[in-house]
């Protein structure tokens, strides 16, 4: 089950360590200053540190985005594992997953802003390269949840399950693209369970539906 526990960064129980607290800093900064460039010197003053504190825990800007791509990387996908192993129908494991990035999407909006690259302008390639290959690992985790359907469920996709996945990582980045442009006014959940319900009945059919087609 999706919770919203620990799925938002500055939530923790634990004293955060001094590289999290920077982490923690740039992530709030990129939710607070919607369209702004983060400067080493803004994200010093923020945390409390000098410049050169913050280069001792990052040799770069870079490697602190990248900092922050390893945390939803993280969270994301251990969590998308522990569906797979929660959740037996297919129905039940593409739900739990998409609700899992539009609740995290809808948590941590600093970051959505490196999801859409709106954060990146200017940053290295890798930076992108790192993000786009997030996505594409997100696809082929839905896919792959697909592809099971026919031992699972007895059912396949209604369209081929590439293409399938295809549309609906296209839906999650749509929500997380309209969360940046609206300011972060248009939540990622918003009409999320009636746009799940239309989803649903268009996603799978029965195996013996489909060999007669």
């Amino acid at each position: 089950m999706v919770t919203a526990k620990n799925i938002r960064m500055t939530e923790s129980e634990q004293k955060p360590s001094r590289k999290q607290q920077i982490l923690q800093a740039l992530a709030h900064m990129l939710e607070i200053n919607p369209g702004a460039r983060i400067t080493t010197a803004s994200l010093a003053k923020q945390v409390g540190v000098s410049e050169a504190a913050l280069y001792r825990h990052f040799p770069s800007k870079a490697k602190m985005f990248e900092g922050l791509i390893e945390f939803i990387e993280a969270t994301i996908f251990t969590r998308i594992n522990r569906i797979r192993s929660e959740h037996d129908s297919t129905n039940a494991r593409v739900e739990h997953a998409l609700t899992l990035v539009l609740t995290f999407a809808e948590k941590n909006p600093g970051m959505c802003r490196i999801l859409t690259g709106d954060a990146l302008a200017g940053e290295t390639e890798r930076l992108r390269i790192r993000v786009a290959q997030f996505f594409e690992r997100l696809e082929t985790q839905l896919k792959q949840i697909l592809r099971e359907a026919e031992i699972r469920d007895d059912k396949v996709t209604s369209i081929e399950s590439g293409a399938a996945a295809n549309l609906l990582l296209a839906f999650v980045e749509g929500r997380i693209r309209q969360y940046v442009r609206s300011e972060f006014s248009n939540k990622p959940l918003n009409n999320w369970p009636v746009q799940w319900s239309f989803l649903s009945k268009n996603l799978l059919i029965e195996s013996t539906l489909a060999e007669q087609v």
